[in-house]
């Protein structure tokens, strides 16, 4: 078996697996359109791709290129006629997640997961402080601001009371999310948790470069 013919075969074998994402109707239709107006088109995939750095929105990269030549660690699924490629630092990132188009929006992705939290020079995010905080925003913090559409994300604490987040959803770019962000969340951490007094903002809502807000 030639080394194009292994990559096919190993390409089908993971096109049978169970989904990663969802692919509407419409989006499908869509997709296959695009595609069949590429030159080759029957030899192209779809690679989804996650663009954004932790801590960011998520922004995303769809692009067709083929599959035959997607890298041993992508994730290649079926839908429809439509191969679809996932790479596979961003499976776990994109499971659950769904590709919808509309006519208004275009295509649009609606996913489920969070972005991964940023990695800060001098915070501590893997001690027991950290664990008490992570379980407090996943359980009362985050279910609040989900009704505005918004989360946050525990980045890590100073050691010295100050807890850092970075803010998404409904919450990013909103012009209450400054507010939002002290008042609530550092209310709920600061009324639970003793050894933290202050929350900080690692979001910029604007320019998506990473300042402190206070």
């Amino acid at each position: 078996m030639s080394p194009l013919e292994a990559m096919a075969s190993e390409s089908d074998s993971a096109s049978t697996s169970e989904p990663i994402i969802t692919i509407t109707p419409e989006a499908i239709e869509n997709l296959l359109e695009m595609r069949d107006d590429e030159a080759d088109g029957d030899q192209l995939g779809l690679r989804l791709a996650i663009v954004s750095n932790p801590g960011e929105e998520f922004r995303y990269d769809l692009s067709f290129e083929e599959f035959l030549k997607a890298d041993f660690e992508d994730e290649v699924r079926t839908h429809d006629g439509l191969k679809v490629i996932i790479p596979g630092k961003d499976v776990e990132l994109l499971t659950g997640a769904t590709l919808d188009y509309t006519s208004t929006q275009g295509l649009v992705i609606r996913n489920p997961n969070k972005p991964e939290a940023p990695n800060v020079e001098g915070l501590t995010s893997d001690d027991a402080l950290s664990a008490e905080v992570e379980a407090l925003v996943a359980g009362e913090v985050n279910p609040a601001l989900a009704a505005h559409g918004g989360f946050v994300t525990y980045v890590g604490h100073d050691g010295e009371g100050t807890a850092y987040m970075t803010m998404g959803g409904g919450c990013h770019g909103c012009s209450m999310s400054k507010m939002t962000m002290l008042e609530g969340v550092q209310t709920m951490l600061s009324d639970a948790i003793d050894e933290i007094e202050k929350v900080r903002d690692l979001t910029d809502h604007s320019t998506g470069e990473n300042p402190f807000y206070s």
